[in-house]
């Protein structure tokens, strides 16, 4: 990754073409963002299955040269292992920020997993959008260069959303750690009492509308599957 002045420089992005969970095409691109268009942030929850709790977030951000690009914490699996959350207490995992296409990293969970994915926008007023996204590159590379282990409940997908949050809110509305930061299906709640979600709906109407599970099985093998997932602002 470079930094040059508006513009980031990407190196081996991801776009993985999935035929099933776990089989994929590896495919890895370079491109290159100027944030001086970058027109909005969108924060992406997981939930695990019927769990109560357990989730994945993401965050994704889109730019008015059409371009949109992921961003996933995530746990660097070495071959044959898998998460397990007591070890991720123990040093067991590196942790990474996944950078890649939203055909790989969000379609991956909604078309091939058949997890429920909802892709909330974000409210961040236009001066702090290009800080808030540079702090997410800026970690990716510090990560690459500083290598961190993950931690279930310090070091994680929601505490790093809820430190590049911090460092763009004033201090009253700053995201305290708690419950919906380690067991994240909720963070929406914290998002949402925050002003942070650009809605006018309550928080079950946009859980609702803002699920882009039906519009990204429709839009599945569709080159403009970004632009098909996203719902207009309510």
């Amino acid at each position: 990754m470079q930094f040059d002045g508006n513009l980031i420089h990407i190196q081996n992005a991801r776009n993985f073409d999935y035929s099933s969970e776990t089989e994929f095409a590896p495919k890895y691109y370079n491109t290159t963002f100027d944030i001086s268009k970058l027109t909005r942030a969108w924060l992406i929850i997981e939930p695990f299955g019927d769990r109560d709790g357990p989730a994945h977030t993401m965050l994704s951000f889109d730019f008015s040269d059409g371009q949109n690009v992921a961003v996933s914490t995530e746990i660097r699996k070495e071959v044959g292992e898998s998460f397990d959350a007591i070890k991720g207490l123990l040093r067991q995992y590196e942790i990474v920020y996944m950078i890649g296409d939203e055909r790989d990293l969000i379609r991956l969970r909604s078309n091939y997993r058949l997890d429920t994915v909802t892709m909330y926008p974000l409210k961040i007023q236009p001066e702090n959008l290009p800080k808030f996204f540079v702090s997410v590159m800026q970690r990716a590379q510090k990560l690459s260069e500083e290598p961190e282990w993950y931690n279930t409940i310090t070091n994680t997908c929601a505490t790093a959303i809820q430190d590049h949050a911090n460092f763009v809110l004033d201090k009253k509305r700053k995201i305290s750690w708690g419950k919906n930061i380690l067991l994240p299906k909720y963070s929406d709640e914290i998002a949402y009492n925050l002003g942070l979600i650009d809605t006018k709906l309550s928080l079950e109407e946009a859980r609702k509308y803002y699920t882009i599970n039906e519009r990204a099985m429709a839009a599945n093998k569709d080159p403009d599957f970004s632009k098909k997932i996203r719902p207009e602002i309510r």
